[in-house]
């Protein structure tokens, strides 16, 4: 084992690179997530140039690449000192604490990216209040030796409900009061339901939308 290799092992050490490691690991998750979507959307949705476009796509993957290297790396200080100030000990509100303040100051400032980012975090936290199915959770062991509980999927009966109401909800709210719906689904539901009732010939029915 190299001198670097062993620094880098170092128990003392490992809050703190582990703050590094978060926020290597939020950056390329960012770029894997948001370059495609950018890309796509700038293909089927995209206004004005590929020049523009470009700078579109480049704007949104450094956004969200650099909102969650700042996220993980702010959540994981807070959870660290949090841990400091209280003698080395967890406590249960430690995390909701430290999202609650990461959340505010990385994601706080309303723009398409947050938007879609913090829509994306509520409807999971949403969806985790639907009863599980009726099987115990396996336990994964983690490096450290301890042990994370594995999702299971919702259960079936209540999700079927949970699925309705949703898709009742939105298809009346687009009907209704399309100008409250964040404005990447309202494109994707005008592609599919208002766009698709308009056509001037068979090009415009199948091969092309206009």
């Amino acid at each position: 084992m190299s001198g670097l290799d062993a620094l880098l092992l170092n128990p003392s050490l490992h809050d703190l690179l582990a703050i590094v490691k978060g926020a290597r690991n939020g950056f390329v998750y960012g770029v894997k997530v948001r370059f495609p979507h950018a890309l796509i959307m700038a293909i089927l949705f995209g206004r004005g140039d590929w020049k523009t476009r470009c700078r579109v796509i480049y704007q949104a993957t450094k956004q969200h690449a650099l909102n969650l290297a700042k996220f993980v790396s702010l959540y994981k200080i807070l959870l660290l000192l949090q841990k400091k100030a209280n003698g080395g000990k967890e406590r249960s509100s430690d995390t909701f604490i430290a999202g609650l303040i990461g959340g505010y100051v990385v994601f706080g400032d309303r723009t398409a990216v947050n938007e879609q980012i913090v829509l994306y975090v509520v409807s999971r936290v949403v969806a985790a209040f639907l009863p599980r199915a009726g099987v115990p959770y396996s336990k994964a062991p983690m490096p450290d030796g301890s042990t994370l509980a594995r999702p299971i999927p919702p259960d079936p009966r209540y999700f079927s409900v949970f699925a309705a109401f949703a898709w009742g909800a939105v298809m009346w709210l687009f009907k209704n009061r399309s100008e409250s719906i964040q404005p990447g689904m309202f494109n994707s539901m005008t592609y599919l339901y208002r766009d698709s009732e308009v056509w001037e010939n068979l090009r415009t029915l199948l091969w092309h939308n206009k």
